[in-house]
């Protein structure tokens, strides 16, 4: 009998303990979201602030106003996503251009990618000379970068964000690698390339070997934008994982000069927060192909109309905020919904 009592004695606390953990798994999220807002969130805030909030000088000069944080806890935005090349003193070009729309509202992003060497008007250099689009980042920043964008997809931009190479592969590092899909070898072989080799078939890879697989582009332009489309799309998701989310501040310190935004830094966190206590974010991606040819010597890619065309129909659908998701025009459907236009104007 007495032995009967000892285990009653411990029983309810065992059920108590028992239903803790249980609720910890249940509400892990909002225990994370919780957790960062108290410990994290105002350090985090402050380092961006310090380091990487910078807004654009047109912005300034036209004191131009953003809405408050928490309308983008509903409202679609966009983002011009840059990846830059910078090496110490040498003029960087943006390797990787993105028109990122995101909707908080619904956990999912849309990536258009320009690739490199898409041959366009650089707006505001040279009365507006056609060009590479990588180089208009290197005529004139992140506001040339903007510009030439926003005139290519006929849309406008509303933030950006920058990353040197250099603080993408520290930041990969920091986080314990990434799990891309490489399912064979990749070999950078070329005489005037950088040579590296990618080991096929590995559950991680590290920091370099993730900034290799980004910029590899010996089997085409075309291709390196849809690998770097799946880096962010993993990137993204790992970063999302609770196992990452103490590591923020060490990543902000990695960054530092690496990193620059004009989202302001109370946006970030209202999103963060957002997208940590919510469900996974669905990343769609899709490029804007084109056709090499040579001008005058050079290599350019000529923009295939008809994928500019998807483009801009997806932007339009996905930054309205009255479109339901499930009308949401997903990447190789934009087509379908330039037809009904082309028929109008043809009456």
């Amino acid at each position: 009998m007495k032995k009967l009592k000892m285990k009653k004695r411990y029983l309810i606390p065992l059920i108590i303990l028992v239903l803790i953990v249980a609720g910890g798994f249940l509400f892990r999220k909002p225990l994370t979201v919780l957790a960062f807002d108290l410990f994290l969130a105002d350090q985090v805030e402050d380092k961006l602030q310090q380091e990487s909030y910078q807004p654009l000088e047109n912005d300034r000069v036209t004191d131009q106003v953003k809405p408050e944080p928490v309308v983008y806890e509903s409202d679609p935005f966009s983002v011009m996503l840059l990846g830059t090349d910078q090496r110490e003193n040498e003029v960087a070009r943006s390797d990787t251009m993105i028109y990122a729309v995101i909707r908080p509202e619904d956990y999912k992003v849309l990536l258009i990618s320009i690739p490199r060497d898409t041959y366009t008007e650089i707006i505001g250099h040279k009365d507006n000379k056609k060009d590479k689009i990588t180089h208009a980042f290197a005529f004139g920043g992140q506001q040339m970068a903007k510009d030439t964008l926003e005139a290519l997809l006929e849309h406008d931009i509303q933030y950006y964000a920058t990353i040197n190479f250099q603080g993408l592969k520290d930041a990969v590092d920091a986080i314990g690698g990434l799990p891309l899909p490489i399912k064979k070898d990749i070999v950078n072989k070329k005489s005037d390339h950088e040579k590296f080799t990618i080991e096929g078939g590995k559950s991680s890879y590290d920091g370099q070997e993730s900034l290799n697989y980004t910029r590899y582009r010996e089997d085409s332009d075309f291709n390196r934008t849809k690998r770097q489309q799946v880096f962010i799309d993993v990137f993204a998701n790992k970063m999302l994982s609770i196992s990452q989310i103490g590591k923020i501040p060490e990543l902000l310190d990695i960054m530092g000069d690496n990193f620059k935004t004009d989202i302001e830094p109370a946006t970030i966190i209202s999103l963060a927060k957002k997208f940590m206590s919510g469900k996974d974010m669905d990343i769609s991606s899709f490029t804007v192909m084109g056709e090499g040819k040579r001008i005058d010597g050079v290599y350019y890619d000529i923009v295939d109309e008809e994928d500019l065309g998807e483009a801009r129909v997806m932007i339009d659908n996905w930054m309205n905020a009255s479109t339901p998701v499930s009308q949401l025009i997903e990447p190789g459907k934009a087509a379908n919904a330039l037809e009904p236009k082309a028929t109008a104007e043809a009456q």
